[in-house]
């Protein structure tokens, strides 16, 4: 990963990255562990709504994400008021976590150091006046819609990619693809085999920072009901064990997607939904963040 980001930062004026991390040196308070989750008694192995009063007051929170260093929460608010989704950053200072504000970052997905974040095939640079405008990943990400991206530690992407027809609509099946970084140089994008691309709507993987396992939710004729998230996990040598459904303490007759693994590999979150029809006869979803321990990653593996 860190091969990838200098990658990317070598287009960006110095001077903006040098102040961007001096701002953030000069930020020395960091929140405890308890703090990061915003006091919520952390989950078991069974998972639990993830809904802390200071980001969801009228229980209107989606989800969100912290940047690397604990001092920064993206997150959604959706539904009531919200007609449309919104998104928000709440900020870690002076030893609390302060006001919320308006933002236009979503769903992101941070660098390892956090100076890079990237949404889809896009990514922006963290400046000194604060996030860069969006800029393409190039090639081979730059002729895919892609709504999830992952990257281990040695820069290799995981991502899913969706296809159109000819009348514009998404295609329903979806796969997951990989790329590897090569003397700085993404290589062309190869699928994953049938052990990972067999169901429809594949998205939102995970890559594991040693990619020992990917994560990913699909709809598959063995799950409980809506999108169920899956798991792999990779053998010496190289290739996947066929797809492992994670069960009915995480996937529900609803529609479960977008898992991921915090930084500090304690927990695994997850969103939890279902498609509304309204009475106009348009659709809108209404998900809800839980999260678990993510020991129930370990508990799956394939004994050798």
């Amino acid at each position: 990963m860190k091969t990838a980001v200098l990658l990317i930062l070598a287009c960006v004026p110095s001077f903006n990255i040098v102040s961007a991390q001096e701002k953030v040196k000069n930020n020395t308070s960091h929140p405890t562990t308890k703090e990061l989750y915003f006091g919520e008694e952390p989950p078991g192995l069974i998972p639990k709504l993830f809904d802390p009063a200071i980001v969801s007051p009228e229980g209107l929170f989606e989800g969100g994400k912290l940047t690397p260093d604990g001092k920064e929460y993206y997150f959604t608010r959706k539904n009531g008021k919200y007609k449309e989704r919104t998104s928000f950053v709440i900020r870690y200072e002076n030893g609390s976590w302060g006001n919320e504000s308006e933002t236009k970052l979503r769903w992101s997905k941070f660098s390892k150091g956090g100076d890079t974040l990237y949404a889809g095939n896009k990514y922006r640079i963290r400046t000194y006046t604060g996030w860069s405008e969006y800029k393409s990943l190039g090639t081979p990400f730059s002729d895919k819609l892609i709504m999830g991206i992952s990257f281990s530690d040695n820069g290799t992407s995981y991502f899913d990619e969706i296809e159109f027809d000819e009348s514009g609509k998404p295609d329903t099946v979806g796969a997951i693809s990989y790329s590897g970084l090569i003397n700085g140089k993404y290589e062309p994008r190869q699928k994953l085999g049938k052990e990972i691309n067999t169901g429809t709507w594949l998205a939102h993987p995970y890559i594991s920072p040693d990619e020992s396992y990917l994560i990913w939710d699909v709809r598959r004729e063995d799950g409980h009901g809506g999108s169920d998230i899956y798991i792999s996990f990779r053998t010496k040598d190289g290739s996947w064990v066929p797809a492992i459904n994670m069960g009915p303490q995480i996937n529900t007759p609803l529609s479960e997607s977008g898992a991921r693994v915090t930084d500090d590999g304690k927990y695994l979150f997850f969103t939890r939904g279902q498609w509304e029809i309204k009475e106009d006869g348009s659709r809108n979803w209404v998900g809800k963040s839980y999260w678990v321990d993510a020991k129930v990653i370990k508990n799956l593996r394939p004994k050798r």
